[in-house]
C-alpha cells in the first residue's frame, strides 16, 4: 500500500476525523462536532491518505509556533493499522516541527509508547507535569 502524508488542513475529511475521534478514541469519546471543528481550526493539522486520496490516519499539534508544541489526537483507521501508516503520520509531523525549530514536543498516550520511542520520545517527569480539569456546574 502507497501512502500519501499531508499537513494541508483542507485536505482533512472533518466528518470521518469526528467520528474516528468521538466513538474511538478513549481520550475523545463524545467529543462534539462543534469542539472537533474549533480544535481543527486552532491547530496543525495532518493526514495519511491511501492512493485513491481517502484519508486513514490524522494528527493535530497545538503550538505556538515558537517554544512547544502537544501532539494529539493521533488516530489510524483501525483497517490499515500495522501497513505504516501511523509511522508515516508520526514521522511526517516532526519533520514538519522540526522545521519550526521548537525546543521541545510533547504527547501524552496510554498503549503507544513504543511507537513514539522510535521517534526520540522519552517518559517525562510526571511531577514537574501538572492538569486540571475544571468541575461541572
Amino acid at each position: 500500500m502507497t501512502w500519501i502524508f499531508s499537513p494541508e488542513t483542507a485536505r482533512i475529511d472533518r466528518d470521518l476525523v469526528h467520528g474516528w475521534l468521538s466513538k474511538q478514541a478513549y481520550w475523545a469519546l463524545g467529543r462534539t462536532r462543534a469542539a472537533q471543528d474549533t480544535a481543527i481550526d486552532a491547530s496543525r493539522n495532518y493526514g495519511v491518505y491511501d492512493e485513491r486520496g481517502a484519508q486513514v490516519a490524522y494528527a493535530r499539534v497545538v503550538t505556538d509556533g515558537a517554544t512547544f508544541a502537544w501532539l494529539c489526537d493521533v488516530f489510524v483507521d483501525p483497517g490499515v493499522r500495522g501497513r505504516g501508516a501511523g509511522k508515516m503520520l508520526v514521522a511526517g509531523v516532526l519533520e514538519d516541527l522540526d522545521a519550526l525549530g521548537l525546543p521541545r514536543t510533547f504527547l501524552g498516550t496510554a498503549d503507544a509508547h513504543g511507537l513514539y520511542a522510535r521517534y526520540g520520545f522519552a517518559p517525562a517527569d510526571p511531577s514537574r507535569f501538572m492538569l486540571r480539569v475544571p468541575s461541572a456546574p
